[in-house]
């Protein structure tokens, strides 16, 4: 990890919004910012439309032969795109970050993509190579973030939320409706729950702790936003406080989009 001697987090915010693009005729998009991050976005869109067998030729091509007996074994067919959107936009995520920062690209197919087994963590991504990386699908893509430390992606279709779920997302116990600042009350519902799922999601942790656990307290003009860990999120992760983190997020192409790293 101490090869990457790139500037420090804080000022990549100013280029994600140039980097991250949705765009589902594009089959692959893998974009660099200075953090340093790797982003790739898969469009699911792509896959849906090429057929089988072309979908055959790309799982040969950058599977193992494990994860393509693991993909025969999802018996839904929007599982399976899914999972092979995840699984190409890690690889290739992996790829261009071990480029840029060490010198030389694994094949796809060496990249070997585990994941957590027990425990609040269970289910996050992990690689045989040295980088972290998150992963979040939506509808149309996949998008992976890789880095040199603990990275959390989500990514949601902007949709129109139950009022129920809407009043969760703008409520946090124990603090006053008037404590929020301008920016987190402009937000609307969906970038708010990515935004808390991209904390959890940073942590290993997802939906198994309560979303309300994140307390957003600010967002900015530029896509930052801050917050501010609950206590039982606190109890799991004692470091977990939102000023030592980089948070970004944004409405992007139709889906809104949180990013949190160190």
């Amino acid at each position: 990890m101490n090869a990457v001697t790139t500037p420090p987090a804080r000022v990549a915010v100013s280029e994600l919004d140039d980097c991250l693009v949705l765009d589902p005729a594009r089959p692959l998009r893998v974009c660099h910012v200075r953090g340093p991050l790797t982003l790739a976005v898969v469009s699911i869109t792509w896959l849906r439309t090429i057929g089988e067998q072309a979908r055959a030729t790309l799982e040969s091509r950058h599977l193992s032969d494990a994860e393509s007996a693991q993909a025969r074994q999802l018996p839904l067919p929007k599982r399976r795109l899914e999972w092979l959107a995840g699984r190409l936009a890690l690889k290739h995520g992996v790829c261009a970050y071990q480029q840029r920062h060490f010198g030389g690209r694994p094949g796809t197919r060496d990249v070997h993509i585990s994941a957590v087994t027990d425990g609040l963590r269970a289910g996050k991504p992990q690689v045989d190579l040295p980088v972290e990386v998150g992963l979040s699908h939506s509808v149309d893509f996949a998008v992976a973030a890789c880095g040199p430390r603990a990275v959390g992606i989500d990514v949601e279709r902007i949709r129109r939320m139950p009022p129920m779920l809407t009043e969760l997302l703008t409520s946090t116990p124990g603090a006053a409706k008037d404590a929020e600042s301008v920016g987190v009350r402009a937000m609307p519902p969906t970038l708010r729950w990515s935004c808390k799922e991209a904390v959890l999601k940073h942590f290993g942790f997802g939906l198994r702790i309560d979303p309300q656990e994140v307390a957003l307290t600010d967002w900015r003009a530029d896509g930052r936003f801050s917050w501010r860990a609950g206590p039982d999120l606190r109890r799991h992760v004692p470091e977990g406080d939102g000023t030592r983190f980089d948070s970004w997020a944004r409405e992007v192409d139709g889906y809104s989009v949180a990013l949190v790293w160190r």
